[in-house]
């Protein structure tokens, strides 16, 4: 039995990334027992303002608001991973390590290059995981493939229509927490670092209101929207909002 085996695989290329794309559908998750595990791909190491050491300590405490049991980094090069076999065959590898039934990315839409080049590797990655011939390893032992059963990218700078969205609403204040977690790139009035694009008020204003935004489209508070690679389908019509 694989002790690693999660319902949910975040992947990744920043901390807070996470928090910021699906915070509220990890939550949501976690609370209905299912387990999740985020891998971020760097440790953000050029962002203009904040350091390794701060960066790690707000990463933590993000995580521990959150829950996640499983979250790891796999020091890719902040700004520089490329989509090749190297960082493939290690988003392999994750993958088939913690055999997650969703895997949820970035968008293939967004102002970062490292988000849409990230949202590409894991694209595909999602299905090199299940070729036989691709050969990965763990703890000296070689890994079985593995076949998610979805893939999903959440939306986070642009304002792109999205496939579905979640009823996040109870999980709204917890989500925030989270993102405010990282004080050293959000907004905080003391602080005398440069200014950033998302260190002003109004990017975290931007969050709460795309939130809304999304919650308004399905009738609740907030929500959080998602593109698909394939049409989602439901067992029960019942499901539905």
């Amino acid at each position: 039995m694989n002790a690693n085996k999660t319902d949910i695989l975040v992947l990744v290329p920043h901390p807070d990334d996470a928090e910021l794309g699906c915070g509220g559908t990890i939550l949501s998750c976690l609370t209905k027992g299912k387990k999740v595990a985020i891998v971020d791909f760097t440790k953000g190491e050029l962002s203009t303002r904040g350091n390794l050491k701060t960066r790690a300590v707000e990463t933590k405490t993000a995580t521990n608001i959150l829950g996640v049991q499983f979250r790891e980094n796999l020091n890719f090069s902040d700004g520089f991973f490329k989509k090749d076999e190297t960082h493939c065959l290690e988003v392999i590898r994750i993958i088939r390590k913690y055999q997650p039934e969703i895997i949820i990315t970035s968008s293939h839409d967004d102002r970062h290059p490292d988000h849409v080049r990230a949202s590409e590797m894991v694209k595909e990655c999602f299905f090199l995981s299940g070729l036989f011939k691709i050969k990965t390893e763990s703890e000296g032992k070689q890994q079985d493939l593995w076949k998610a059963k979805a893939l999903y990218f959440f939306i986070q700078s642009h304002f792109i229509k999205p496939d579905f969205i979640l009823d996040i609403s109870p999980f709204m204040e917890k989500k925030l927490q989270s993102i405010k977690s990282y004080k050293s790139q959000f907004y905080n009035p003391d602080s005398t670092e440069p200014d950033t694009f998302i260190s002003s008020k109004s990017y975290l204003d931007s969050v709460l209101a795309k939130a809304r935004i999304f919650g308004q489209i399905i009738g609740v508070e907030y929500g959080e929207g998602f593109n698909t690679t394939r049409i989602v389908g439901l067992r029960d019509i019942l499901e539905l909002i």
